[in-house]
């Protein structure tokens, strides 16, 4: 029963239902209109980038075929191909893999399994995180001064390399270090308990759990590297070539300083040729992005803690 004096449960409840929090109003406003805001900077970039692709593609997808994938450039837009720009990027990102990713991984084990915390070490994170953000322009005028001209190896494919592999160093270190630091250090104490040295260790436990967020992060840099333009251009690719590399000093092109010297022309065929080799450069980065992807998800169920 309800003392009396004292005003019904049914009442309370029902006034403090009634009785709106005029308090709660301005900030549910103030939730709505960022959630807006938010919404807006997402789907307004994509719309951008769904019109500039769909534009892309109405003018150069009726150019592309396997005339156009296999002919050299041309002075006449109709007879124009992109085969040593597509072969000198094939090159390029094959020597770059081979240069930037042993250095990288293997920076990045010492740096996590066997530097000590000190002054010398903080230095050094703190500098490979600062190189990440510089300018792609800045890693080529490195190559010029660097590979071109004081190391004589000239405007050659093995200085486009080595300048690109700069430029991949610090995205391959971070990422291979954030690798290795998901894998739990129970694991590593585990195997000193059974007798195993650090270097077993590493090689037999921690490098097998890392390797799919080491492949992800390694091939995703590379997908960057392969529209770069800047350093190239500084580097001082050619930017009409009629044959294809035969050799580590052999001058090169690539595609994207193709597609740059195409889309410079005043004729309006080359501007055709200019979006067909921005298609196949963008499935070529779809293509990696996928992999990526693939590999990450293959790798992570192989993986048991």
């Amino acid at each position: 029963m309800t003392p009396k004096g004292s005003p019904s449960p049914d009442l309370t409840l029902l006034t403090a239902t009634a009785v709106p929090d005029f308090h709660a109003t301005p900030h549910l406003a103030a939730e709505r209109a960022f959630k807006a805001i938010c919404l807006l900077a997402l789907f307004l970039p994509l719309l951008l980038l769904i019109v500039l692709i769909a534009d892309v593609f109405v003018d150069g997808f009726s150019r592309l075929g396997w005339t156009f994938l296999t002919s050299y450039p041309s002075r006449k837009p109709e007879l124009a191909g992109i085969l040593p720009a597509l072969v000198g990027s094939a090159y390029l990102m094959l020597l770059t893999i081979f240069i930037a990713i042993p250095l990288g991984v293997g920076a990045a084990v010492y740096l996590e399994e066997y530097a000590s915390p000190g002054r010398l070490t903080h230095f050094i994170e703190i500098n490979i995180s600062n190189l990440a953000g510089v300018p792609s322009i800045i890693y080529g005028l490195l190559g010029l001064g660097v590979f071109v001209r004081v190391l004589q190896l000239g405007r050659s494919l093995l200085a486009g390399a080595l300048t690109l592999a700069l430029m991949l160093l610090p995205m391959v270190i971070m990422a291979s270090r954030e690798s290795l630091r998901t894998v739990p250090q129970s694991l590593r104490e585990a195997c000193y308990a059974l007798g195993a040295d650090r270097w077993q260790t590493i090689r037999r436990v921690v490098l097998p759990m890392s390797l799919p967020g080491i492949l992800t992060g390694t091939i995703l840099s590379v997908a960057r590297a392969i529209g770069e333009t800047a350093p190239l251009i500084t580097l001082g690719a050619l930017t009409y070539v009629a044959f294809v590399p035969d050799s580590l000093k052999s001058p090169f092109t690539a595609l994207p300083i193709q597609i740059f010297n195409w889309i410079s022309r005043p004729q309006a065929g080359f501007h055709v040729n200019a979006a067909a080799g921005i298609i196949v450069l963008l499935g070529i980065m779809f293509a990696l992005n996928s992999l990526a992807i693939g590999l990450r998800i293959r790798l992570q169920k192989r993986v048991v803690w």
